[in-house]
């Protein structure tokens, strides 16, 4: 469902700084003060919030009661939900459409995540992997390498062969990362602040295809949350109105994921494809008209794929976008202000509502430094492999 039946209004977000494993709170603990955060930022009563969608990844069940209710105890319906990377925007996808569809008047989102260092890896080890499928596709392309991290693999896969289709310089990807840094360093609650030089990220250790370290999204442990309302209830409790959702889709895979031979397809192209123009034709509007994205960069080659997925530049031509800074500010389209996941972190359950939140901050006009000028119209990008996107467009009314 794309088309909106009835205005869903962002009201209240709430991010905390985002850290290192290690130098969180608990998961329970970090969940409940974004909520805290995303209802004082709405001025809404918890009293008053109808059902809570709580995503994470790594948890176990009924994690998501332990953070909520921390808030409080008010009965509600409370549903725990995991898509992967796409997690914290697959919460907000349901509680707004249980807000559109009349279901409920008021309701929020949350995604935390407590993770632990090093590379992503299943939590079980006894039974089928949901990513076995896209394990072989890729193993019959590119082969596997057991001392590298599975995720790079994928990605990074997917870099190589769009270098082999366009031609691309491998330090291409490498300046997705001097553009994430240089936009974290104006966002406190990002995880790494600190600039590169387009030489340190391309001397940073390899780890596979182009990617080299500082191309790769870090763990991070974090939390964030939105409060969305249907218009009557917030003129009701006299909330504001400035942010609505204009539109919204989620897309899964097709068999073209698995039989193209492409890995930009095994992690996720089509589905951007697809979610992008769902959103696009129910809106009635087209990427020229974004002023600001927020996109799922957890490679570098992953924000220059996408970059032509969501029809931000042609196909072939994301090489020209970024050498042109089109992907900046001053340019075309400021992409990824936050910092992104390559720069802000990637709590994986956190993430879309985190995105979620730096965009309605950009549409109210409190982005401080990171502000993009007169910013109207802005664009979310959320992928989980195995799989899920979900892509979702907000207008400032």
């Amino acid at each position: 469902m794309t088309q909106m039946k009835r205005p869903v209004h962002v009201v209240g977000v709430g991010m905390i700084p985002f850290t290192k494993p290690g130098a969180s709170d608990s998961y329970h603990v970090m969940g409940a003060r974004a909520a805290k955060l995303a209802l004082d930022d709405a001025g809404v009563d918890y009293a008053d919030v109808q059902q809570a969608y709580v995503g994470y990844v790594y948890g176990d069940s009924t994690a998501g009661q332990a953070a909520i209710y921390g808030v409080g105890l008010t009965g509600i319906p409370v549903f725990n939900l995991n898509n992967n990377c796409s997690t914290g925007s697959s919460a907000l996808f349901l509680a707004r459409q249980a807000v559109e569809s009349g279901g409920v008047e008021c309701a929020i989102a949350l995604g935390f995540e407590q993770m632990v260092p090093g590379a992503l890896k299943g939590a079980y080890d006894d039974r089928p992997s949901p990513m076995a499928r896209f394990v072989d596709a890729m193993t019959a392309h590119q082969g596997y390498q057991p001392d590298a991290p599975r995720a790079a693999q994928f990605f990074g896969g997917a870099g190589v062969d769009y270098m082999k289709k366009y031609g691309i310089r491998a330090d291409t990807f490498g300046r997705i990362s001097v553009k994430a840094r240089q936009h974290a360093a104006r966002n406190p609650l990002a995880v790494f602040r600190q600039t590169l030089t387009l030489d340190e990220v391309m001397a940073s250790p390899k780890v596979f295809g182009p990617l080299t370290r500082y191309q790769c999204c870090p763990p991070t442990c974090g939390a964030a949350a939105a409060i969305v309302c249907s218009a009557d209830f917030a003129r009701k409790h006299n909330l504001n109105m400035g942010v609505v959702i204009a539109a919204q889709a989620m897309t899964t895979d097709t068999a073209a994921t698995f039989e193209s031979d492409d890995m930009r397809k095994v992690v996720g192209y089509d589905m951007t494809v697809a979610a992008a123009k769902q959103v696009y034709e129910a809106a009635g509007i087209g990427p020229d008209d974004l002023d600001v994205v927020e996109l799922h960069d957890c490679f570098s080659a992953n924000e220059l794929i996408t970059y032509e997925g969501l029809g931000l530049t042609a196909e072939g031509t994301a090489e020209k976008f970024i050498l042109d800074g089109d992907n900046t500010y001053g340019g075309r389209v400021v992409t990824n202000p936050s910092g992104g996941l390559l720069s802000k972190g990637h709590p994986l359950g956190a993430t879309g509502l985190a995105q979620c939140a730096e965009l309605v901050w950009q549409l109210r006009g409190q982005a401080g430094q990171r502000q993009v000028e007169g910013a109207r119209l802005a664009l979310q990008h959320n992928l989980g492999l195995g799989g899920a996107c979900v892509v979702t467009l907000y207008a400032a009314v």
